[in-house]
């Protein structure tokens, strides 16, 4: 079982498949996962093997953890492509979040200012009015939808919302107006005896349509690079993923493929 958890607000640079030389912020707690979504495929583990027993840090804290670091990345001239909030969880679910963002652009801006900003998000939370907002301030909100399918997506990613619905997510992000990245893993395998394949003809095909329909103005296509909490899990071909991509750049559409 994967149990590669942050231990720290701010950590790295690391390299990153899909960002480049990433400055990761985790804003959720370092003992344990905090999400909204609860994936078969998630590298920090099952949310109930990992419950945590500490506190959120707050605004400030973040706001003198990545000073700190930002100020000691510029004086070492270290190379940074990107700042990324990922971290043990969903980095939405945090209630300062739409201030630690504004913190952080002024930061970025004062010792790297040609670093871009990210958020890699399950999506649950745009439909908050701060969340929304600080998303559309920041220059790469990424975006999850691993299926066109409910069941699916209900399988693989397993939200804790009951009513969780794909058609509600793909309006909660045609207000971006195609600006975000969508991302989505493509796997196989199986779990608890259940078959998985989000790369058949009938998903993929599923998917394509909503693409299309958001328009994002880049779509970041990767499969499993790590041990996953559920073990049947299998990589997706480099070939599969790339013939995927293909199809989504006959839509007009940028792709970043990472197998």
């Amino acid at each position: 079982m994967s149990t590669i958890l942050f231990h720290e607000i701010v950590y790295g640079p690391i390299h990153s498949r899909r960002l480049g030389s990433s400055l990761g912020i985790n804003l959720l707690p370092y003992d344990g996962k905090l999400c909204s979504f609860d994936c078969l495929y998630c590298e920090c583990g099952f949310n109930k093997d990992f419950r945590t027993k500490t506190h959120l840090p707050d605004r400030q804290n973040v706001r003198e953890a990545l000073n700190d670091k930002l100020q000691t990345l510029h004086r070492e001239q270290t190379k940074l492509d990107v700042i990324t909030f990922a971290g043990n969880g969903e980095p939405t679910l945090h209630p300062e979040f739409e201030g630690i963002i504004e913190d952080t652009l002024e930061l970025r801006n004062r010792y790297f200012p040609n670093a871009k900003i990210s958020v890699l998000s399950n999506g649950m939370n745009v439909g908050k009015k701060s969340v929304f907002e600080a998303l559309t301030k920041i220059d790469n909100p990424v975006l999850k939808l691993d299926s066109a399918f409910d069941d699916t997506v209900r399988f693989i990613d397993r939200p804790n919302l009951p009513n969780y619905s794909v058609a509600k997510q793909v309006e909660l992000y045609r207000k971006f107006e195609g600006n975000f990245i969508l991302q989505t893993m493509f796997l196989k395998g199986e779990f608890e005896g259940t078959q998985i394949d989000n790369t058949t003809e009938r998903e993929v095909s599923a998917w394509l349509e909503l693409v299309d329909a958001l328009r994002p103005r880049e779509v970041m296509i990767y499969t499993i690079d790590r041990e996953t909490p559920a073990g049947g899990l299998k990589k997706a071909s480099i070939d599969t993923l790339n013939a995927i991509a293909k199809k989504v750049q006959q839509l007009g559409i940028a792709t970043n493929v990472a197998g």
